[in-house]
């Protein structure tokens, strides 16, 4: 243990889990990516440290591990604090107090490590894909994300889990993806590449195809990307009748990869994966690789792609060549689960009674039933920081926002820290969700010594800027955690958080419950609020009595509407439907035992999101 943290401590450390079948040590398919991406990118900046739930040893596992890595062993005991607070994949930069996790997160940082270590390697900076934005909207709320590094990862683990009792239906994962293969691509400016194809169609003198079976264009100009000639041939200028076709009447692009024509980071998410499933299918259900033309299509393609295969072979993957199926072959099952899920959004909306718009009628619906907006009162409403004699890092005109700004975030400050200073006992573990660049996170950890701090934040960007500001303090009782909130499952006593955006607000909430922890929660952008995979709503039972979904999001979006240059009856109606909205929270949380208040930030003009939300268990000591 001493020799692992001391490694730690001199390089950035990746931990990758080890999962057990049948008694066996076995990769799943989250270790198997990265351990795929690190072969791709040739990437030997990390420690690799494989962590095992019980004794155990990786050396029935060399031939899925990269001999260039230098692989450890590691009981999950021995895990850094930080990390064991975080699903793995998880990477541990050198100060061991910065950790990343979540496949994406974990990925992505992999690739920024590659290219900062060796500038010239384009083509693994060129996986992030365009404005560099390839699976780094979190799970949470982009369905393409979730399907990709949970989705369709969760579906091959349960097939490969349970191979006794294979399901012979597709998964509604697979089909999704298979679905979007199918789907023509819009890419950035396509216009030329478009026409290029159309000049071949005419020059072939065939008819243009829907659903052609050959390769074409789309995979040339994919792979001219990654090939060391820049200029491919379709740069030349079109003859005149091309140039006078309009751009809807010329054909589709289709799908070389999963992200459109080019090799991006999805790819690399997808091959572990959908190799495993092909080849169950190919076992067990061959009549079923018919109902997949483009998923294996696809597969081709990306055995297609320079470095992949040498990666495949280092990690112990054996990738198959599958014939491209004929298009009498195919059966496209996804348009069915397409249908299936609008009839049910169809039969939901159906169930629904009509309501009137505008947020008069909600509110007055909501006062036949007695339900009005309650605000308690601020417990300590001139309470606050010593700005004058805190460091100067601490103060919020450090960084780059205006004058006006800065007060106004130190009143929001006040506020928030005034109610966790309350709660707080020595020992305790204070995390700040969706923390940013630590404005609360780092107030707090200098004003509670005595406490550990932790601050999540699923941009880069901004946590790195936190910790900058946390080195400039001399801060010890601090760490930092870039990840999805859904993968960090350590345990804690307090959760704060300064305007948690839509139902992020819902998210923090939900995580505090969980482990039973109080919260200080200011709300924000309610506006954005919508029914998302783990929420609903109205959340409690009496708004669900009282309101439809719709007659909720009213209120919601006229929350929005507390702007100081909007009317004053307006901004009140706005504070009014704010209120509502946190009390309809407020009230689900007290179904788990917690007490709740509404309260209004002092003075109110410190932010037009004003209200925080003040919860503890009753039981909470």
């Amino acid at each position: 243990m001493k020799e692992a943290c001391t490694q730690q401590q001199r390089h950035p450390s990746l931990y990758l889990q080890v999962s057990s079948q049948n008694d066996q040590p076995c990769l799943p398919l989250h270790t198997s990516i990265v351990l795929f991406l690190l072969s791709y990118c040739e990437c030997k900046s990390f420690k690799v440290f494989l962590v095992f739930a019980k004794a155990g040893s990786s050396e029935s596992l060399k031939k899925q591990l990269p001999d260039y890595l230098e692989v450890r062993d590691m009981q999950y005991e021995e895990l850094h604090p930080l990390v064991k607070g975080c699903h793995l994949p998880a990477c541990l930069d050198e100060s061991g107090n910065l950790c990343r996790a979540g496949l994406a997160v974990v990925l992505r940082h992999i690739i920024d490590t590659t290219v900062v270590a060796d500038p010239s390697r384009t083509d693994v900076l060129s996986l992030l894909g365009f404005k560099k934005t390839c699976l780094k909207a979190c799970a949470e709320v982009s369905k393409w994300t979730r399907l990709c590094e949970i989705g369709i990862p969760s579906a091959v683990e349960e097939l490969r889990q349970n191979p006794s009792s294979p399901d012979l239906q597709l998964p509604p994962s697979i089909l999704t993806l298979e679905q979007r293969l199918a789907e023509p691509v819009k890419v950035h400016n396509d216009d030329k590449i478009r026409r290029q194809k159309l000049k071949e169609q005419r020059r072939v003198a065939k008819p243009a195809l829907s659903h052609p079976v050959s390769d074409g264009l789309e995979l040339r100009t994919a792979l001219a990307k990654l090939s060391v000639d820049s200029v491919p041939a379709l740069t030349t200028r079109e003859n005149s009748e091309i140039r006078k076709v309009m751009t809807k009447d010329l054909p589709p692009l289709e799908h070389v990869f999963a992200e459109g024509l080019y090799f991006t980071l999805t790819d690399v998410v997808l091959l572990p994966c959908i190799n495993l499933y092909l080849g169950s299918l190919r076992g067990q259900a061959v009549t079923a690789l018919h109902r997949l033309p483009c998923l294996q299509r696809w597969y081709r393609h990306v055995q297609e792609v320079p470095g992949v295969l040498r990666a495949a072979k280092e990690c112990g993957i054996v990738l198959s060549s599958p014939a491209v199926p004929s298009s009498g072959q195919a059966d496209p099952p996804a348009a069915d689960v397409s249908s299936c899920m609008q009839e049910q959004e169809e039969q939901e909306t159906a169930k629904e009674p009509p309501f009137v718009g505008g947020p008069r009628p909600t509110m007055g619906k909501l006062k036949e039933k007695g339900i009005e907006a309650e605000f308690a009162p601020h417990p300590c409403p001139s309470w606050t920081l010593p700005w004058d004699s805190l460091p100067e890092a601490i103060n919020p005109t450090e960084g780059k926002m205006s004058d006006i700004r800065a007060v106004r975030k130190r009143q929001q400050l006040n506020n928030l820290v005034a109610m966790v200073k309350e709660m707080a006992k020595p020992g305790n573990t204070v995390v700040d969700f969706c923390s940013g660049t630590g404005h609360v996170g780092i107030v707090l950890a200098h004003s509670l010594p005595d406490c550990q701090v932790i601050l999540i934040e699923n941009k880069e960007e901004s946590l790195v800027r936190a910790q900058k500001r946390s080195f400039e303090l001399g801060l010890k009782n601090i760490g930092f955690i870039q990840a999805n909130l859904d993968y960090f499952t350590g345990h804690f006593e307090i959760g704060v958080a300064l305007h948690a955006c839509g139902v992020a607000t819902d998210m923090v909430m939900e995580h505090c419950i969980q482990v039973g922890a109080a919260f200080v929660i200011s709300p924000c952008c309610y506006g954005f609020i919508q029914n998302a995979i783990k929420f609903s709503f109205p959340r409690s039972k009496r708004f669900q009595e009282t309101l439809i979904y719709k007659e909720h999001m009213i209120l919601c979006r006229f929350a929005d509407q507390t702007a100081p240059q909007l009317p004053p009856e307006r901004r009140h109606i706005g504070k009014q439907c704010m209120g509502l909205v946190d009390l309809d929270r407020s009230w689900a949380a007290e179904t788990h035992g917690y007490s709740v208040k509404v309260l209004t930030m002092e003075p109110e003009s410190c932010s037009p999101k004003n209200n925080m939300l003040v919860g503890r268990p009753t039981l909470w000591n």
